[in-house]
């Protein structure tokens, strides 16, 4: 039986723990959120009857500034998932030493079921029953799973009612009319690309020799293919939810944006021009791939950006890169880990690859309190060093305890929390 997201996220803590000889005490408070808030939400349906959902916020640890983290609408959202999540999250915001701490929210919903109306109401009853301990110098909401700009609008404004006065750090990942940030859309990708190039430095893989598979045309895997191809990388190998393309010579990742647009899928992507589907096998050097498949090719470096659990314990053995950039959330599973490690390849955590997404959501919350607006040159003039720095220390921590990357992001990661809470004693 597979262990719990919370089990997971204090199988890390203890291995960190243990490499740091961390002290007992910190060790003891972390292992737990400061505290959980359940709610109940009632919500007059547009039938006019009246259906209660249930909410969640966790706020993990705040010693090294406000709360941070998402709030997902899904119908698979719970307690253990969201103590878990921001956990996590306090793990990446002290990797990458932004002064935030760890939280995370969500409904059990499955939002496509709700009118618009039915959204709103929902997203502002849910706010009414946490707004007392949300605030821009308390706990910092986000969109995360299914929740967008407009619903973070919608919470704020319910906040600001209820408080009654302004507070537009209270919520960032808003729309950039209600003081969004520039550069937020693309801001998970472009801190991976960082990462991406100070890695390659280290192990001498030259970008325009050096192949990349990436799983997952989202928002971030779309992004870092477009970015990275731009820098001279070669993108060999792309996926959506329905599988993907191989090419080894190269694939043309503005050809492959221009199908995703038009609502297309990348099966039917070959050697630079659209075909159907039955006409690919005879289409030349360029194949198919599921989404399992694309995992195993000959690359230098794998992106996995699409879902949790993609490299497991019965796959890991047949990854063939050199090195795994995780921009998904919890792609591979500790299993995996050990496996991987074993065989040499270097697995860059998602607490540091995609970090850069609550960086400039950081940086949304302070041009909000501090009452600045940063152009997009700026967001990432400030983004570049501070992912470069973040990715030198891990790097540095891996190096010093003989480590994989993901153990020595949590030792940097709980040495500043860790350092933080003796300075308070708790």
């Amino acid at each position: 039986m597979s262990q719990s997201a919370f089990d997971n996220a204090m199988s890390q803590l203890d291995k960190a723990a243990k490499v740091m000889n961390l002290d007992k005490d910190i060790h003891e408070v972390l292992k737990q959120p400061d505290r959980v808030l359940t709610v109940a939400v009632p919500v007059k349906m547009d039938s006019g009857e009246v259906k209660v959902f249930t909410g969640f916020r966790s706020q993990f640890n705040n010693a090294l500034g406000p709360y941070k983290g998402g709030i997902r609408y899904h119908h698979n959202v719970s307690l253990d998932e969201v103590k878990a999540l921001s956990f996590w999250m306090m793990i990446k915001c002290a990797t990458v030493n932004i002064p935030m701490g760890g939280g995370k929210g969500g409904i059990i919903v499955n939002p496509k079921e709700l009118s618009v109306g039915e959204l709103e109401r929902m997203s502002r009853g849910f706010m009414a029953k946490i707004w007392r301990n949300v605030g821009s110098q308390i706990d910092v909401p986000a969109p995360d799973v299914y929740t967008t700009p407009q619903i973070m609008g919608w919470m704020r404004n319910e906040y600001e009612k209820l408080l009654g006065h302004a507070d537009p750090g209270v919520i960032t990942g808003k729309a950039i009319a209600d003081g969004g940030s520039e550069g937020r859309e693309t801001a998970t990708a472009q801190g991976g690309v960082y990462v991406v190039k100070e890695i390659a430095k280290k192990l001498n893989l030259e970008p325009g020799k050096t192949t990349v598979a990436i799983q997952g045309m989202g928002n971030v895997g779309g992004f870092m293919a477009k970015i990275l191809s731009k820098e001279g990388y070669k993108i060999v190998a792309l996926s959506d939810s329905k599988g993907g393309v191989y090419n080894e010579e190269g694939l043309d990742i503005n050809k492959a944006e221009e199908i995703k647009k038009a609502g297309g899928m990348l099966g039917c992507y070959c050697l630079g021009d659209v075909c159907k589907l039955e006409e690919m096998p005879s289409a030349g050097p360029c194949r198919h791939v599921s989404n399992e498949e694309i995992l195993e090719l000959p690359v230098d470096i794998l992106v996995p950006s699409a879902l949790e659990n993609q490299i497991t314990a019965e796959n890991a053995d047949r990854i063939k890169a050199k090195v795994v950039i995780e921009m998904a959330n919890g792609p591979t599973t500790p299993e995996a880990d050990e496996i991987l490690h074993s065989k040499g390849v270097i697995v860059a955590p998602d607490v540091l690859c995609n970090a850069g997404g609550v960086t400039v959501s950081y940086y949304e919350w302070y041009q909000n309190v501090h009452n600045e607006k940063w152009s997009e040159a700026q967001v990432f003039g400030k983004l570049e060093p501070l992912m470069v720095q973040s990715f030198n220390e891990v790097w540095e921590t891996k190096e010093k305890y003989n480590v994989p990357m993901r153990t020595a992001a949590f030792v940097k990661a709980i040495e500043r929390v860790g350092a933080r809470m003796l300075d308070v004693r708790f």
